[in-house]
C-alpha cells in the first residue's frame, strides 16, 4: 500500500484561525496515526493578501501545538521547494497550465475587466460572474497574435456545460454536480501568478499527497478539482472535508468573540495543549467516553472515518472546562511557571507568590481567573459585617466577635507562623470553647479576605500574609463588629 502523506497548506495572510488548525491537526492526525508522512507547504500565491511576518507565526503555531511537519520549506524531503512563489519562479504551474491548453482542457483568454464586469448577475442578493467562454473560440493564430503583442491574459479551465460530475468524499460520500454549474475557472491570473485552486492540484499530485483535508466550504469546488486530475490523467487523492464550526449562536466565528484564532486563545490564558484537545472534538467524535486526550493518545484514537457531517459548535464553557482540567493535573513546579506572569501582574503584596499558585491551581479554569481569587492580598475590599453571619458555621455577629477578640491575643503570642502550627492553634482554642473548628475559621478568613469565597483556608491565607499584616487585618475585622 502506498505510505499516506497528507499536508498542511496555509496562506501568510495572519493569525491561524481555528478552523485552519482543525484542518492541520486532521491532517497531522491522519498521517501519524497510520504512520506517514505530514508535510508543510506555505501557499503565498495571493500576494495582495500577504502579512508580513505571518509566515513566522504559521511555524511558532506548529510548534506551539506540537504539529511537528516532517517536511516543509525548512525539512527538504526531495519535493521542494515547499513555498508556492518559488515553485512559481521555477515556471512549475505555468508548464502544467500549457498541458491542460494543448490538450484542449483550458485556454488563453483575453478578455477585458470591463467585459467580465458586464458579465456580471445577481442571484439571491450575491453578485456573481459567469464565464460565457468567449475566447474558447479564439483560433491558434488570434491567441499567439496576441500573445505576441504581449496582450494581457489568464488561463482558464475549459469545463464542459452539459452533463454531470460525481466525486467522493470520505465524510459526505458520493456527490453529483450539473456541469452546467462549472465556471471556467481561472488557472493563471494575469500576473503569472496561479490561483488558489490550481496550485493546490499540481502541488498535491507532484509532492504525492494522498488524503486532502479541508474545510467543508471546498466541496463546490473538488468537482473542479477532480476535472484537473482527470484531465492531467492523474490519480485523485482521498477527500476529507470537516464540517463547519460555528459559535454558541450557529454563527460563523468572529475575532470578536475572541475564538476566531490559536493565539486569540492563547491571549485569553489558554493553554495550547487544551486548545487542541478541545478542536480535535469539533467534528470528530472518539469511541467511548474520553474527552481528555493527550497529541500522543489522539495519534492512537483518530480515526477520520467518525468525523462528523454536522456543523461542530465551538462551545467557550467547554473549553473552559477542558482547560481547568489541564491546569489541575498540571506538575505544580511548572503551573507556577506558567501562572507566575499573571501572579506578578494581579499582586502587589510583598507575599510567597509560590504559595498562592499552590492555593489557585485547581480553582481556575484559564490564567486571568487568578485575579478575582487574589486581589485581596493586595487589600481587603470594603465589605460590610453580614458576611460575618453563615448558616453552615453557625456564624453570627456575636459568635464573630468573640473568635477575634481571642484570635488576636493569642496570634499575637504565636511564635510559629506556619498553616499547621496555626491552624493547631485555632482549632485548640476551638475546642477549650466548646466552638466547632468552621465556626472558629469563618471570621478569622471573612478579616483577613473581605470575602465569602477565597482560595484557601483561613490559616493558609494568615500563613501566606505573615503575622504582623493578619494582626492588622483582624483587628480592623473586630471594628467593624463593633
Amino acid at each position: 500500500m502506498q505510505k499516506i502523506r497528507t499536508r498542511y497548506a496555509p496562506s501568510p495572510t495572519g493569525r491561524m484561525h481555528v478552523g485552519n488548525l482543525r484542518t492541520a491537526l486532521y491532517a497531522y492526525l491522519i498521517a501519524k496515526h497510520a504512520g506517514g508522512t505530514f508535510v508543510l507547504r506555505i501557499e503565498d500565491t495571493d500576494q495582495a493578501r500577504y502579512v508580513e511576518g505571518a509566515t513566522e507565526l504559521i511555524y511558532r503555531t506548529l510548534r506551539d501545538t506540537g504539529l511537528l511537519h516532517d517536511e516543509g520549506p525548512d525539512k527538504d524531503g526531495g519535493y521542494g521547494p515547499y513555498v508556492q512563489s518559488e515553485r512559481m519562479k521555477q515556471g512549475i504551474y505555468m508548464e502544467y497550465a500549457k498541458k491542460l491548453v494543448e490538450k484542449g482542457e483550458a485556454y488563453y483568454c483575453f478578455c477585458t475587466e470591463e467585459r467580465l464586469n458586464s458579465l456580471k448577475t445577481t442571484v439571491n442578493g450575491e453578485t456573481i460572474t459567469r464565464y460565457d467562454k468567449h475566447c474558447l473560440s479564439l483560433s491558434k493564430e488570434e491567441v499567439e497574435e496576441n500573445l505576441r503583442k504581449g496582450v494581457p491574459f489568464v488561463i482558464r479551465q475549459n469545463n464542459p456545460t452539459t452533463g454531470t460530475t460525481t466525486f467522493h468524499d470520505e465524510i459526505y460520500g458520493d456527490i453529483t454536480v450539473d456541469n452546467s454549474e462549472l465556471d471556467d475557472m481561472v488557472l493563471i491570473k494575469s500576473d503569472g501568478y496561479p490561483t488558489y485552486n490550481f496550485a493546490n492540484v499540481v502541488d498535491d499530485h507532484l509532492m504525492q499527497i494522498t488524503h486532502v483535508v479541508r474545510g467543508q466550504e471546498y466541496l463546490s469546488s473538488s468537482p473542479k478539482y477532480n476535472r484537473l486530475y482527470e484531465a492531467f490523467g492523474w490519480e485523485v487523492p482521498v477527500y476529507v472535508h470537516c464540517p463547519t464550526i460555528t459559535n454558541e449562536q450557529h454563527q460563523k466565528l468572529s475575532k470578536r468573540s475572541g475564538h476566531a484564532s490559536f493565539e486569540d486563545l492563547l491571549d485569553q490564558g489558554f493553554l495550547s495543549e487544551a486548545v487542541v484537545n478541545f478542536v480535535a472534538l469539533l467534528g470528530w467524535s472518539p469511541e467511548g467516553d474520553q474527552e481528555i486526550f493527550s497529541l500522543e493518545e489522539l495519534v492512537k484514537a483518530f480515526d477520520y472515518h467518525r468525523i462528523s457531517k454536522s456543523p461542530a459548535v465551538f462551545d467557550m464553557e467547554k473549553l473552559r472546562w477542558m482547560n481547568g482540567e489541564y491546569l489541575k493535573k498540571m506538575d505544580p513546579e511548572e503551573f507556577f511557571c506558567r501562572a507566575k506572569p499573571y501572579l506578578e501582574k494581579y499582586v502587589t503584596a510583598p507575599v510567597d507568590l509560590r504559595k498562592i499558585a499552590g492555593m489557585v491551581q485547581t480553582r481556575i479554569e484559564i490564567f486571568p481567573d487568578i485575579e478575582e481569587l487574589v486581589d485581596f492580598f493586595n487589600a481587603v475590599p470594603d465589605y460590610g459585617a453580614e458576611l460575618y453571619t453563615n448558616k453552615k458555621s453557625k456564624s453570627t455577629a456575636e459568635t464573630s466577635r468573640k473568635v477575634l477578640s481571642d484570635a488576636i491575643p493569642l496570634l499575637k503570642a504565636q511564635e510559629e507562623w506556619t498553616n499547621d502550627a496555626l491552624f493547631a492553634a485555632l482549632k485548640a482554642y476551638g475546642a477549650e470553647n466548646g466552638f466547632k473548628t468552621g465556626l472558629v475559621m469563618w471570621p478569622i478568613r471573612i478579616a483577613l479576605s473581605g470575602r465569602l469565597m477565597t482560595p484557601a483556608g483561613a490559616t493558609e491565607i494568615l500563613e501566606v500574609l505573615g503575622k504582623e499584616e493578619s494582626l492588622k487585618r483582624l483587628e480592623a475585622g473586630l471594628q467593624k463588629l463593633g
